[in-house]
């Protein structure tokens, strides 16, 4: 069972190569992306059957994600929602804590670890996917 997974980064670059990487490694399906905060929240609210996995910058080029992650704060309890940022520092990784998100990875040495994750949501108790 593959992660029905939303995405709302603005940089082309890192959301395409993001999207081909979870897809292959972790059994990732994109349903959609946003780049600014209001159309990440607009989205992830009216379409809060849609996704299984939310992956949020917390910079983006309207707004900011920390908003989009309080939108996503009276999500189903099966539901994910994870950041993924440059800015990975304690008091943005307390910050993201607060606001109920369920990880904080750093872009820059920590996309190992979103893999891990999503891979171990598509599966019972994290077993390995079979492709």
């Amino acid at each position: 069972m593959s992660s029905r997974t939303y995405i709302v980064e603005d940089n082309a670059t890192i959301r395409e190569n993001l999207v081909a990487t979870l897809e292959e490694l972790a059994g990732v399906k994109a349903v959609g992306f946003s780049e600014t905060e209001d159309e990440g929240k607009a989205w992830l609210t009216e379409n809060d059957q849609a996704w299984d996995l939310a992956i949020v910058d917390l910079f983006l080029r309207q707004g900011s994600g920390l908003r989009v992650l309080e939108a996503c704060r009276n999500r189903r309890s099966s539901q994910k929602v994870v950041v993924l940022t440059n800015y990975a520092t304690r008091d943005i990784r307390k910050r993201c804590a607060q606001l109920g998100v369920d990880a904080v990875f750093d872009k820059s040495n920590e996309i190992d670890a979103l893999i891990e994750f999503c891979a171990g949501m598509g599966s019972p108790a994290g077993a390995p996917l079979n492709q």
